[in-house]
């Protein structure tokens, strides 16, 4: 039987954080599809399948940065929580903010957690593989445990 992998959606303009996050989950326990959008605006098309977006996959868990070109990473949050649909899906803030005012902020607008990117290496690989263990294999999600039993 093969699993269908878990869709991540990281929302990150670093392209060495895009690397680490990828290297981390490559090598996870839970088979994953990884996308990566750029910045808060391609997030959204993405998340609501516009241009070339129009086929991407339903997200099961987003990884969002805050500090983002075009859209910041709150104002897409605030966007993903007043939707009835993309509500549900769950949204951990990942960021190099240590600001009270961010975190508060993050957690008022509905982030399911908040975590600082740890600038060590094999720190950021541990936390990511934190994050997709318990998400993803922890964590009962609306939607995703019975496709991730299922056939493809």
């Amino acid at each position: 039987m093969r699993v269908r992998p878990a869709e991540i959606l990281l929302v990150e303009d670093n392209e060495g954080d895009v690397r680490l996050t990828r290297e981390a989950l490559r090598d996870s326990k839970v088979v994953n599809h990884l996308s990566v959008t750029r910045d808060g605006v391609e997030a959204t098309d993405f998340l609501y399948r516009r241009g070339p977006y129009a086929h991407a996959p339903r997200p099961d868990l987003i990884l969002l940065d805050l500090n983002l070109p075009r859209k910041d990473g709150r104002e897409v949050l605030a966007e993903i929580k007043a939707d009835a649909d993309l509500r549900q899906i769950p949204v951990v803030v990942l960021t190099t903010s240590e600001a009270e005012e961010d975190l508060a902020c993050a957690y008022r607008l509905h982030a399911n957690c908040y975590l600082n990117k740890p600038v060590d290496f094999d720190r950021f690989l541990n936390v990511v593989q934190a994050i997709e263990t318990f998400w993803l294999s922890m964590v009962k999600l609306p939607g995703y445990e019975e496709k991730r039993g299922t056939e493809r």
